[in-house]
């Protein structure tokens, strides 16, 4: 079954493999590094051991010449002692060289050291009737060993960060499936539900305008709650088919007020005043995208509100804002207004998409949304909506 994620499903999907994937290279990298130094050390000690014991070997050579009577004639035998596995030199009592394969002058008071891309060890010869006084050995291959360990450890590493990361991925697909399916679930529902509504509501509304001898307040109560349907219907569908590829430039102020005109029936069964400063203000974007992001920011700042409230719209320029005096926002619930089936308050209804197409579409249109809000006071939604501005009809 291969499961195709929404947007908000590869965000998820990302985030968690982030974490996951961090905190694998994490520990491979701290297991790496205990392994690569345990096994750097091993070898240094291996090393240094050889070479002890061949610089032993070289000591008992000397002493086995010094028992025959050679003490004071080794230099002629000198090369004939060295090691093929290292590099040798001898010197006397006053660190002055009596044969040498090294060029450089040693660290007497070091048993056992490196420098550069060589390692040393240092014995000191006490016998006084021999000439030499120290045996110094090099070799020149552990560095290699060291690199070459190296660059194993990090290759065996990325192999097995490669195979945790293939794992996690599935593993994260396999756990979101059963999320996929409710969200999958909810919106075939939504989707069935909206069809459903479409004949029902537009009966209603072509209803409510042949009624006569109502009572005006009535009248008034049944076409705000179809008006209410309708929008709840509008949200829905352009949340199922929504197209934002179809663009045409027209009034944005001019659009704005059409639709605070279109939504009073809602504000006028709350008897909430809407205050409409509005100027006129070219853009080129999608029309309908336009008119579900101001139908969902109004239909939501009258649904909030109190009863006998008020509501201001403002456009200056290419600033839009919408300030009411509802229930207001708490700071840990601005975080997750925009979230999909979220609401903040039970009691007021809806299916908790309306912010969310109001951010999908937002993104879209490159246009910034900022929230000033306290809970009691009121919020305010302002819009920046110049990138969407036609600049040659401004």
């Amino acid at each position: 079954m291969v499961i195709d994620l929404t947007l908000y499903e590869k965000r998820s999907l990302y985030r968690f493999l982030g974490l996951y994937l961090a905190s694998v290279f994490l520990l491979l990298a701290v297991i790496g590094y205990l392994f690569f130094q345990n096994s750097a050390n091993a070898m240094s000690s291996a090393m240094r051991f050889e070479m002890l014991y061949q610089a032993r070997m070289i000591e008992s050579k000397l002493l086995m010449a010094k028992e025959r009577g050679e003490g004071n004639v080794t230099k002629k035998f000198l090369p004939t002692l060295h090691t093929t596995r290292f590099k040798v030199a001898y010197f006397d009592k006053s660190k002055s060289p009596l044969y040498s394969q090294i060029d450089e002058v040693p660290m007497f008071n070091k048993q056992f050291y490196g420098v550069d891309n060589h390692c040393y060890s240092v014995i000191k010869f006490p016998e006084k009737d021999i000439d030499v006084g120290y045996i110094v050995l090099r070799e020149d291959e552990l560095k290699y060993k060291l690199h070459a360990l190296k660059s194993k450890v990090i290759l065996y590493l990325m192999a097995m960060f490669l195979f945790m990361a293939i794992v996690g991925y599935f593993l994260t697909r396999l756990f979101l499936r059963p999320i996929h399916d409710k969200i999958d679930a909810l919106d075939r529902f939504i989707e069935d539900t909206t069809h459903e509504l479409n004949t029902p509501i537009s009966a209603i509304l072509m209803t409510i305008q042949t009624i006569k001898g109502v009572e005006p307040k009535k009248l008034e109560r049944l076409k705000a709650s179809a008006k209410r349907l309708s929008t709840m219907y509008d949200t829905l569908s352009y949340s199922l088919s929504s197209d934002s590829s179809k663009k045409e430039s027209f009034d944005f102020g001019k659009l704005l007020r059409a639709r605070v005109e279109e939504l009073q029936p809602l504000a006028l069964h709350k008897h909430i005043r809407v205050y409409v400063d509005v100027e006129s203000c070219n853009v080129h974007e999608n029309k309908e995208a336009m008119r579900r992001l101001i139908d969902n920011v109004l239909s939501n700042a009258i649904k909030y509100s109190n009863p006998a409230g008020r509501v201001w719209v403002e456009l200056k320029g290419a600033l839009w804002s919408v300030r009411d005096e509802g229930i207001g926002i708490s700071e840990s619930d601005k975080k997750s207004i925009f979230k999909r089936y979220q609401r903040f308050n039970e009691e007021r209804g809806g299916f908790g998409i309306g912010l969310s197409i109001v951010l999908a579409i937002a993104k879209e249109s490159g246009i910034k949304i900022s929230i000033d809000s306290k809970p009691g006071e009121g919020s305010k939604f302002s819009f920046d909506i110049t990138r969407i501005v036609n600049s040659k009809m401004a």
